[in-house]
């Protein structure tokens, strides 16, 4: 599975998470949507994204997708 793939559903479903547990817990759990979602925007400026980094680390997304296809400049290029 690609990457951007990753982020974008642990993205999801901790805004998600947060938001029910607003719902029923504590309004504070509102933070923690806004930290996800800050933390989104400025990934789309610079680039940098912490949860790459932790994944990345524990192996996670290293494979060329869903479907196990080879990289197309090793195709294309006979290699």
């Amino acid at each position: 599975m690609k990457m951007h793939m990753i982020v974008r559903r642990f993205a999801g479903a901790f805004i998600l998470a947060s938001l029910l547990l607003a719902h029923y817990l504590s309004p504070y759990w509102l933070w923690f949507a806004a930290f996800v979602g800050f933390n989104l925007l400025q990934s789309s400026f610079t680039n940098f994204c912490p949860l790459e980094i932790v994944l990345k680390k524990v192996g996670v997304g290293r494979d060329r997708g869903s479907c196990g296809g080879a990289d197309p400049v090793q195709v294309a290029s006979g290699k």
